[in-house]
């Protein structure tokens, strides 16, 4: 595909440490485009609003809980509708595309981009490219109408279909070009996203007047810098039912144990959220958090002491959680990649499924139940709840603002509960883990009592860490917290795994 441009983001400083990390705009490599009245200002719907629209100075900083001599730090460019756009209703010709695998949530952002085009902007040519990228050049087209997505939000999956890969830069913009789409809407997650960037830089080499504009979407939650993305409600709430299950399973039999395999490729979220929502269950696994399986403080060994106190218990482990473990058992196992460059894991639940049930019965010589639930292809085929449906339409018609207001090399994301417009390589530089120094994880580890699964030399690396690192709150999803609370906690686990 290429390297990272220098074009995918504008960086302003100001006093104080101030920094604007912007967004490009079409006027940095076209001078002189003409501007539009925004139709925003005389649309009957928004006559009760006191001021239709962003000052072009309002930024929003990535870090909100700051000390008394802090920096001002990192901001990035309010979204919102803008006084003049740069595109005339009439002569705009959009396009959609969803890339990667399924989220709840995927029909929604469509529809809300076809709404807003039609009902705020008066655009009425949208067409869909269907089957993600290879889309733009082996598939066909169709024509996204108000009344084709109206209802489409109530069903799950994306009616553009998608795939994995297929991204080739110059065919996709060689399309672009025959079609004459002047503005690129592009919904997938971080690989997605890369795709778009090299499709902003090609656009941008050849001078066309094409916005391209993103959508954040990943159901792990492992976009950095947003809050959160959309789907991930839906999923932990959907998950609940998955660890239902589990628990009536377990409670339901003798040595009952209910394992519970959820989405996490590289972070864990989805399994700690849905851990703590639930309450029922006594051992969360995710990749973040390396774990072993025998000895003093290991997995067979608080199984052992739960089944013994309770009779029963939960596991929910993320897909990515343990895969060293497998490798290690696995010399030969090939590292093979999907389309998108993943790699495909090992069914880590079903492995260690396996472990439990062989060293119970050939070690232990004590009878158990263990029930295996894997959800993942329910979760994310399933429609997007209440509050990602109200989220997917506000990221969506931030996105449509943006791109009309002429900006271009952008996703939309929520930063500390403001919508913004983010550079596309802060979006694809690194993923957003959960952190195991953080109180969120400390909160989990109080709530199911399991051991931290660290030896001793991995607690002691952590508190020289705490030293090194700034106590300062409200980084990345609070990636710099650090506390002495949380330390005590990891110093007192062992003791809780072994009932001292």
């Amino acid at each position: 595909m290429g390297t990272e441009s220098k074009y995918q983001m504008k960086v302003v400083t100001g006093d104080y440490g101030y920094v604007l990390e912007d967004v490009p705009h079409l006027t940095d490599y076209i001078p002189d485009l003409p501007t539009y009245d925004n139709p925003l200002q005389s649309n009957p719907a928004y006559s009760v609003v006191k001021q239709y629209f962003v000052h072009m100075d309002d930024t929003v900083p990535q870090k909100i809980v700051v000390h008394k001599d802090s920096q001002r730090g990192v901001h990035f460019r309010r979204a919102g509708p803008r006084q003049k756009v740069y595109f005339s209703s009439d002569d705009v010709r959009a396009c959609i595309v969803t890339c990667g695998g399924l989220c709840p949530g995927l029909n929604t952002v469509i529809r809300e981009i076809v709404h807003n085009l039609d009902y705020i902007y008066g655009v009425d040519k949208v067409l869909g490219i269907e089957g993600g990228y290879r889309g733009f050049y082996a598939k066909n087209t169709i024509n996204l109408t108000p009344k084709l997505v109206n209802d489409i939000h109530k069903r799950g999956g994306t009616i553009l279909g998608t795939s994995r890969g297929g991204h080739d830069t110059t065919k996709i913009v060689d399309s672009i070009q025959d079609h004459g789409i002047n503005q690129v809407y592009i919904i997938g997650g971080d690989g997605t996203q890369k795709g778009a960037a090299f499709i902003y830089e090609e656009i941008r080499r050849r001078g066309l007047k094409v916005v391209v504009a993103g959508i954040p979407k990943t159901i792990d939650n492992d976009i950095p810098v947003i809050d959160k993305s959309f789907g991930f409600d839906t999923a932990v709430e959907e998950a609940q039912r998955a660890i239902n299950a589990a628990h009536v399973e377990a409670q339901s039999a003798e040595n009952g144990i209910g394992l519970v395999k959820l989405m996490g490729r590289y972070s864990g979220f989805i399994a700690m959220y849905a851990t703590l929502a639930s309450r029922d269950v006594d051992c969360c696994l995710i990749p973040e958090s390396p774990f072993f399986l025998e000895g003093s403080g290991g997995l067979f060994e608080f199984v052992k002491k739960r089944l013994r106190e309770e009779g029963h218990m939960v596991i929910v482990i993320a897909e990515g959680a343990g895969q060293e473990l497998l490798a290690a058992e696995n010399s030969h196992a090939r590292s093979e990649q999907d389309a998108s460059g993943n790699k495909l894991l090992q069914d880590v639940g079903l492995w260690v499924s396996h472990k439990i049930r062989d060293h119970f019965a050939k070690k232990l010589k004590m009878p158990i139940t263990l029930k295996y639930i894997d959800p993942t292809y329910m979760i994310r085929a399933v429609p997007s709840n209440a509050s990602d449906n109200v989220y997917c339409t506000i990221l969506a018609q931030s996105c449509v603002h943006g791109a009309m207001a002429g900006y271009t090399g952008f996703t939309s994301g929520v930063v500390n509960g403001r919508q913004t417009y983010i550079p596309f390589n802060r979006i694809t530089e690194k993923q957003n883990k959960v952190v195991i120094t953080d109180r969120m994880w400390a909160r989990l580890l109080s709530s199911t009592s399991q051991p931290s699964f660290l030896s001793t030399s991995d607690i002691v690396q952590l508190q020289k860490r705490q030293h090194s690192q700034t106590q300062l709150l409200g980084g990345d999803n609070n990636e710099s917290e650090i506390t002495g609370t949380y330390l005590k906690v990891l110093d007192l686990l062992p003791c809780l795994s072994c009932g001292q």
